[in-house]
């Protein structure tokens, strides 16, 4: 192999490797939808017309959930949380009475959370500082 073709191997190799690098940092402040129940203790209910966004926290990772007011047909259903200075991580479906959990380890950070249940929505602004 000649000196450039070397170059570019290494040059994409070194890409690759700053990628899952920056994919590593940005983890921390994000998570996936969870299951239908949060670990830890409740420390805080967001209400709203439709419903309420129930949160939790254990350790460092705050948890929540959409509970809607009273069980009825499949509707449009979301939650989201946000920690400060990172991107929200939210869920949206169809549901009866409550939607799948969302997490994010937040540390020490303020959240913000939102709720939404068919046209009823909730936005708490930061909590838990």
């Amino acid at each position: 192999m000649d000196s450039g073709a070397i170059r570019r191997r290494l040059g994409a190799g070194l890409a690759v490797l700053a990628a899952s690098g920056l994919l590593a940092v940005a983890a921390p402040g994000e998570a996936m939808a969870a299951g239908t129940s949060c670990p830890g203790r409740k420390v805080r209910t967001v209400p709203f017309s439709t419903g309420s966004v129930q949160v939790y926290r254990s350790g460092g990772t705050v948890c929540a959930f959409t509970l809607a007011e009273r069980a009825g047909p499949r509707r449009t259903m979301g939650v989201s949380v946000q920690a400060r200075g990172h991107r929200p991580v939210s869920y949206q479906g169809k549901h009866r009475r409550k939607t799948l959990t969302v997490a994010v380890y937040a540390g020490h950070r303020c959240v913000k959370v939102t709720g939404r249940v068919g046209r009823g929505s909730v936005a708490s602004g930061w909590i838990l500082c």
